[in-house]
């Protein structure tokens, strides 16, 4: 008898002591706990922390509200027909105060059933909207169209975009070799007209310098008079008098001939 008593109160303290172990429950930090009566979600959404639950009856699905992120690659057709494949990486989260309602309607794989075909349609929606090159040009156009489309799609499912970044846009080699030329001749073009401008600048600098210089002439040929003439014959006489020895010289041109004073005198 004192064995079999023995062997019962160690069961009833099993018991209890699973009883309180299952009527407990935690949600982890980031999550938020949907809590299942026989399998049915209820109403109530348990936040971080400690929680009772009636044991064996209700159960709880833990389900991460944190920022996630999903990196997607899609391939889709621009406005001029070109191939473009565009790589996203996109940040969402689960709204902490629908839960329930994703869990019920939606599941746990809410990411392949939604996030992954929302992203696709967004960017293949927007991609179409714009030519290849307007693409890379109004990049952040671009992204801002598909940031507000996916937003629009992911809050019908309790979800909120948080962020989106377009990481490439990936086009076929014809079309890269094309943009290479296109750029090639735009170079090209720019040099010429800037070699242009500067070869008319020279000209220009050229025909003012003439110009400068004629005007300059022009203006000392107006200033000559007789006056300055006389006058620059005096001082041409006054510096060859001044060169002079007081010696006159023994003969001159002409047929008259030269006097020497000084021999006479001898």
């Amino acid at each position: 008898m004192k064995y079999s008593k023995y062997v019962l109160g160690v069961v009833f303290v099993m018991v209890v002591i699973i009883l309180v172990f299952s009527s407990v429950t935690t949600v982890s930090s980031g999550y938020r706990g949907v809590l299942l009566q026989m399998g049915a979600v209820k109403p109530a959404i348990l936040s971080e922390g400690l929680h009772f639950k009636v044991p064996f009856i209700q159960t709880v699905q833990p389900i991460e509200v944190r920022v996630q992120k999903e990196e997607n690659s899609q391939t889709a057709a621009s406005k001029d027909m070109q191939n473009v494949t565009t790589k996203v990486a996109v940040n969402y989260s689960v709204d902490p105060n629908a839960v329930n309602k994703l869990y019920q309607e939606i599941g746990l794989d809410y990411r392949s059933r939604i996030v992954d075909p929302a992203i696709a349609e967004s960017l293949k929606a927007v991609t179409a909207q714009y030519t290849a090159e307007e693409l890379i040009s109004k990049r952040p156009e671009v992204s801002a169209q598909v940031k507000e489309m996916l937003s629009k799609k992911l809050s019908k499912y309790y979800m909120k975009l948080e962020d989106i970044n377009i990481k490439e846009f990936a086009f076929s080699d014809e079309f890269n070799k094309a943009i290479e030329a296109k750029q090639t001749a735009e170079q090209n073009a720019l040099k010429a007209q800037r070699d242009l401008e500067r070869i008319k600048i020279e000209a220009q600098q050229q025909i003012t310098q003439a110009e400068a210089e004629a005007q300059a002439l022009k203006l000392k040929k107006q200033e000559v008079t007789p006056e300055l003439i006389q006058l620059k014959q005096i001082e041409v006489q006054e510096k060859a008098l001044e060169k002079w020895d007081g010696k006159l010289p023994s003969v001159t041109g002409g047929a008259t001939p030269f006097i020497d004073f000084n021999a006479v005198k001898k």
